[in-house]
């Protein structure tokens, strides 16, 4: 087809399944490296301030999920971690490519969720350290911010799908 007939064509831009698998290996790589750094540099439960008045740094052993849910329940939420894990890398290798928001969403849930798997596999619970000053929120780690990544690109794909089915 000539570029005179796809002007009324929009492009979608993918990603191939290997693309996706580095990102998800580039975002554990993060994850652990920070976690690693977090027990080798702040102390247990004590507060260091990062950026004033928005974050600071607090060493916590988490062994639940977001908002306390599931506490001391390492071994459901490491099997968790794991099925997740199975399930969303059988879903990143169906296909050879990924419309860009999706495989976006799915590496960083795949990154993230390994991240935090790792963790609760090895240590028996989860490592967090990044806490938000002006609010009361949770503490949390870089795997847990990639997998909010991936719930604002699962949510920007379905938009843009149901524009696009809109439009037809």
């Amino acid at each position: 087809m000539n570029p005179a007939g796809r002007a009324g064509q929009r492009t979608r831009r993918s990603l191939r399944r290997e693309a996706l698998l580095v990102i998800s290996v580039a975002m554990v790589i993060l994850d652990q490296w920070s976690k690693h750094w977090a027990h080798s540099a702040l102390i247990l439960g004590r507060p260091m301030p990062w950026i004033p008045g928005l974050l600071q740094l607090r060493l916590v052993k988490n062994t639940g999920a977001a908002f306390s849910l599931f506490t001391d329940s390492t071994l459901f939420l490491g099997v968790l971690s794991l099925l997740v894990t199975l399930g969303v890398g059988a879903w990143i290798w169906r296909q050879p490519k990924r419309d860009v928001w999706m495989g976006l969403a799915l590496a960083c849930l795949l990154g993230g969720t390994l991240g935090n798997g790792i963790d609760r596999w090895r240590l028996g619970y989860v490592t967090d350290f990044l806490e938000l000053v002006p609010i009361q929120f949770p503490i949390f780690n870089w795997a847990d911010v990639v997998i909010n990544v991936a719930v604002v690109c699962f949510a920007i794909d379905a938009f843009r799908e149901r524009r696009g089915h809109d439009e037809s």
